[in-house]
Order: structure tokens, then C-alpha cells, then sequence
């Protein structure tokens, strides 16, 4: 099949794809303790929304009266849905992650679209900030948020979950039933779900598709599932074999054209960076460790054999990093045959990204642009890192930014924090409200500065992010993680020391928290540090429009400071102006023939 015929089916597909729409898509990696560097549980989150603001939710742990109802309130509408009764005590969260290290993230995939129920009393956004503030455990936040949509019904589309605490990462996919009413009231309300832990040692990424395909039947330490996942299946029509060959994903988000090119893709890409080009999976019917060339998956990649199918977990070729996870999270599938910037798509200046819709039409003849796991309408990121190796007051960290992931900032936030940066705030401002102090805002005006010449601007950003990030996720962190410690290790002496006082009495009470002044630390360092690189990105905006106004590149010293001739300080001194890449020309050429050309001009004298 010729390039342009296989564009043209992909198009048409991804017109009428069950997948949710590719331009609100989000992307998640999980990361087992073992395939960590440190040891610790890892799960990155790109929100992707036109709709959504980037800021970072924040709720102090709190005591509920017996009979506390609580709103539920659609998270991508604000649609207000019904009430369900709140815990007794919540837990502190911020963010997508809990003070006991415990992180939940998403990503939809639709699914089938008559298994939506309208009258769910609950949205995938409301099971997972309700489960941080009720779960201490992964295994809790599942239980939980399976008990709940089975309890008030499930209000969205077909979801997987990454589910994490300090010791496991699961992926919990789940859709409803649909709807069977009976004078108001539908009663197949619930949800159908699997619930697959990530082995130690491997990885697992998700991007709006359905992971999940066979499960064992009987593995409750790895494997969890409802008990009519299968039977209901068979009642719908989607599945009649044997239980043993169900497959969740084929029988509830089935794949097409534009769901694997659009979605699968950037799960591939995040596998092939993560492992250096090399899939190591466990074959379960082989009962063996498999090795395979990520090329070989490339036509299933492309959408042009649906055929193939991806491993749900791999082993990284090496133990990964915050900052592996980080730099995945801003992949524009440069290198690959889907590279971004290789087309006359990409402008005169190699932009990774395309505006939507992400479809368009040439003569009758449809055609799609790449869907890259880093995208320009971010709403916040984050890769979060529970680490069991330090008490659960020390160990969260959401390492957190907002727009774009190729030229934003990931800065630490400790999950037991008691105050949220100014830059991060809720209500600093929103999509329709520019805020001069907010973290969104800044990132937009120097991402959107980039888009004008990304091959020459991007890279000025990059470096300073890698500045930032490498000293706060190799060096800085670790030495307030030990002061912190440390601290925390003094407290816990002098309470030693009062049990000991308090003779044959099992407990001491106290009048205030005995490690508010351990909290106080890791939030001065939380807030101090994210205000820093805020003010630095203002700087660099600022550095941004100097330096590369009008399509021009003007010099630096080594010191930073602006080369400018030895007859005035305002007028610079080796300023270039780089043009456009080979690509752009080329295209340029070719479309305009003639038009453009420079000829040599014919005098009298010639005559």
C-alpha cells in the first residue's frame, strides 16, 4: 500500500475511531520499584486539555461528622452529579498524590460508547481525588474506587488508572455497563474492570487505548478483576470463547486504525526510548523472557497491520531516573519514522507539534497529523516519586509543571507540604484570566515564543531546564531529603523519650504536631524552590524576545551578557539570522515552481 493510501485509510478511520478525542490525550509511564535507580515507584501524567488550567490541587487532611455528604462535581465539565457520603478522615493530597505516597493518574480511551452511563453518580475524576484522600495503599485506592462505582454508578468512559504506592504500581482499566432503566432508576449501574500489578523490575505505559488483553484467572496478588468482567461480556455480545482467551481490551475498547496510530504509538515510543530500541516482555504462552526489536512493531505502530500488538510490560535497558521519566514525557518521536519535525508540517523551523483539529482535507482526500506524547495544550505534567526507604512525611515527592513538557520545568513538591507555591496556586488565574505570577501563564509565553523558531529557541530553554532539573533530582533534593531526615530523627527520640516518661501509658497525647517543624522545613523548600525557577522563567522569557526578536540570533559572552560593537552598547555584534531548514526549502521550491526563482536579468546591452 502506497504512503499516501495508507495516510488517506488512517484519516478516514480516525474520523470515526471509538477513541476519546486525540487532542485532549493524555500519556502515562509506571515504573516498578525495581526498574528504578533508588529503588522507588514512579508514575509520570501529562493532563492534556484545550479546557484545562494548569494548577496544583490541594487539600489538608480533615475529620467529616458522621452523615458528611459530599458534591461530586464532573472534573472536565464541572457538571455538578450528585453526592456520596465522605469519609469520616481524609488524607492530605496534592496534586495527584496523597501524604501517604500514594499516586493516581489516567489517561481515557472511550471504549464502546453504549456502555456510557448518564445517570453514574461518580466521574474517573472524582474516583481518583476521593481515593487519595481515603487510600494509604494502591491495593486500598482500587478497592476503593471499584467500591464506589459499583455503589453510585460510573459516570465517564472506558479509563486505565495508574495506580502507585511506595512498594507497587498497578493499571486498573474499567468501563460502565451502560444503561437499563426502570422508572428512572438504571439498574445495571457499576462498572466492569481488571486490575493488573506491574512486575518488579518492569515498566508499563498507557495512552488513551485499552492495555489489558488476557489476565490470569486466579493471581489475586497480581491480578484483580469484577466477577462479571467476563460474564457480562458474553451477555453484550463482545466475547464467546473460553475464559482463559478473554481479552479485556479487545472485547471492550476494540483497536482501529487511528486508536493504535494515535494512542499505542506513544506508548511504543515511550518503550523504545526507555529501552534503548530493545523489548525484553515475559511470553506467557512460551513461559520465557522474549527480546524483540522495537522496529518490528513499527507497522503496527503505523496502523498499517493490526495485526501485531504491544507488550503491557517491558524491562527498561537500565535502571531509570526522575529524570528519564521526565525527558520520555517530552518526546516528539524524534528519530522514528513518525518524527515531527521531518515534514513540511514542521514550518521552516523543525516544530514538533501540528494545531488541531488534527485532521485535515486536500481535494476530497483526508489526511491526520501526529499525535506526540509531548503536545502544546498541556495543562499541567508531573512524574510522581514515592520512595519507601523514608517515612511517608519525607518520601512523596511530586516533581510538577505546567504547559508544555518540552519547554517547561519540572520542579519537587513535597506531598506533605502545608502550602502550595503562589506560581501553582488554584485560582491564580485560569484559561480566559492572564496571571503575571502564575507558573501556566509564563510557561505558555515562553513555549508559545519557542513555536515561532523551535530549532533555534527550543534548545536555549532545554538547557536551562536541564540545569534545573539535574541539580534538584541529583543533587539538591537528596541533601533536604537529609536534613530532613535528620530532623525527623530528633523528633522521633524525644518521643522516645516521653513514652518512657508516661511509664506503663502505650501512647503520649500531644498539644501540636511533634513534626510540625519538619513540615515547616520541606514546605520552605517546596515553595522557595518552585518560586525560584518561577522568577527564573520570567528572566528567560524576558532574555527570550531580546534575543531572537524578529527571526535574528544575537551573540552572548560566556558570562551571558549580550556582544555588542566597540562603538555602542546597544547595537549588537555578531547577530545571524539562521533561516530555514533544507526541508522547508525544499517543499518551498516545489510548490511555488518558478515563481520564487532568481534569474539573471537581460539588459539592452545583451540585446
Amino acid at each position: 500500500m502506497s504512503k499516501m493510501k495508507r495516510l488517506s485509510l488512517f484519516a478516514a478511520v480516525l474520523l470515526g475511531t471509538l477513541a476519546p478525542d486525540l487532542s485532549d490525550a493524555c500519556t502515562n509511564v509506571l515504573v516498578s520499584k525495581g526498574a528504578s535507580v533508588d529503588g522507588s515507584v514512579m508514575v509520570s501524567y501529562a493532563a492534556d486539555s484545550h479546557w484545562l488550567y494548569g494548577e496544583l490541587y490541594f487539600r489538608e487532611a480533615a475529620d467529616h461528622p458522621f452523615g458528611t455528604m459530599r458534591k461530586i462535581y464532573d472534573w472536565d465539565s464541572n457538571r455538578y452529579i450528585g453526592e456520596i457520603e465522605e469519609a469520616s478522615h481524609t488524607f492530605k493530597r496534592v496534586g495527584n498524590m496523597n501524604e501517604h505516597q500514594v499516586i493516581i493518574t489516567e489517561t481515557t480511551w472511550g471504549g464502546r460508547p453504549e456502555l456510557e452511563d448518564r445517570k453514574g453518580g461518580i466521574d474517573y475524576g472524582s474516583l481518583i481525588f476521593v481515593a487519595l484522600e481515603r487510600a494509604e495503599t494502591a491495593r486500598q485506592a482500587i478497592e476503593i474506587m471499584t467500591n464506589l462505582v459499583a455503589e453510585y454508578g460510573y459516570a465517564s468512559e472506558g479509563e486505565s488508572f495508574s495506580i502507585a504506592d511506595k512498594d507497587e504500581v498497578w493499571i486498573l482499566e474499567m468501563i460502565g455497563k451502560g444503561m437499563n432503566l426502570k422508572n428512572g432508576v438504571n439498574t445495571q449501574k457499576g462498572a466492569v474492570w481488571v486490575a493488573m500489578k506491574v512486575p518488579d523490575g518492569y515498566i508499563c505505559a498507557h495512552a488513551n487505548q485499552a492495555r489489558i488483553g488476557h489476565f490470569p484467572l486466579n493471581d489475586p496478588d497480581n491480578c484483580l478483576y469484577s466477577k462479571d468482567v467476563i460474564t457480562f461480556a458474553r451477555r453484550k455480545g463482545y466475547f464467546s470463547g473460553e475464559d482463559e482467551d478473554f481479552s479485556f481490551k479487545k472485547a471492550y475498547c476494540p483497536i482501529d486504525f487511528g486508536t493504535v496510530r494515535g494512542c499505542d504509538a506513544r506508548v511504543w515510543s515511550a518503550y523504545n526510548i526507555l529501552s534503548n530500541g530493545w523489548f525484553t516482555y515475559m511470553d506467557e504462552e512460551a513461559d520465557r523472557l522474549v527480546t524483540k526489536d522495537a522496529y518490528s512493531y513499527i507497522d503496527y505502530v503505523m496502523g498499517y497491520d493490526l495485526e501485531g500488538d504491544l507488550p503491557l510490560f517491558i524491562r527498561p535497558n537500565k535502571k531509570l531516573t526522575v529524570k528519564d521519566i521526565a525527558d520520555v514525557m517530552r518526546d516528539h518521536y524524534e528519530g522514528t519514522p513518525l518524527d515531527m519535525t521531518q515534514d513540511i508540517g514542521a514550518g521552516g523551523n523543525a516544530l514538533p507539534y501540528r494545531w488541531r483539529p488534527m485532521t485535515f482535507s486536500v481535494d476530497g482526500t483526508e489526511y491526520v497529523n501526529e499525535r506526540a506524547i509531548a503536545t502544546q495544550q498541556t495543562g499541567y505534567w508531573m512524574v510522581g516519586q514515592a520512595r519507601n526507604y523514608y517515612p511517608d512525611l519525607i518520601g512523596g515527592l511530586l516533581w510538577f509543571g505546567t504547559d508544555d513538557a518540552a519547554t517547561s520545568y519540572l520542579t519537587p513538591i513535597y506531598t506533605n507540604t502545608d502550602k502550595i507555591p503562589e506560581c501553582f496556586r488554584e485560582g491564580n488565574g485560569n484559561l480566559l484570566t492572564y496571571s503575571p505570577t502564575s507558573s501556566f501563564w509564563i510557561n505558555n509565553r515562553i513555549s508559545n515564543a519557542c513555536y515561532k523558531m523551535y530549532n533555534i529557541m527550543a534548545p536555549t530553554v532545554r538547557e536551562k531546564i536541564d540545569e534545573f532539573e539535574k541539580n534538584q533530582m541529583f543533587k539538591a533534593v537528596r541533601t533536604a531529603d537529609s536534613t530532613a531526615l535528620m530532623m525527623y530523627n530528633e523528633e522521633v527520640i524525644k518521643i522516645q523519650k516521653k513514652m518512657k516518661k508516661a511509664e506503663r501509658r502505650s501512647s503520649v497525647m500531644f498539644s501540636k504536631d511533634p513534626y510540625a517543624k519538619v513540615r515547616k522545613y520541606l514546605t520552605k523548600y517546596t515553595v522557595n524552590t518552585a518560586q525560584d525557577i518561577f522568577n527564573q522563567w520570567v528572566s528567560l522569557e524576558q532574555l527570550l524576545l531580546v534575543k531572537y526578536i524578529d527571526g535574528n540570533v544575537k551573540a552572548q559572552n560566556p558570562d551571558g551578557s549580550f556582544r555588542h560593537t566597540e562603538h555602542s552598547p546597544g547595537i549588537p555584534d555578531g547577530l545571524t539570522q539562521p533561516g530555514y531548514t533544507d526541508i522547508w526549502k525544499q517543499g518551498v521550491a516545489e510548490l511555488s515552481g518558478t515563481q520564487l526563482q532568481v534569474v539573471e536579468s537581460k539588459s539592452e546591452d545583451d540585446d
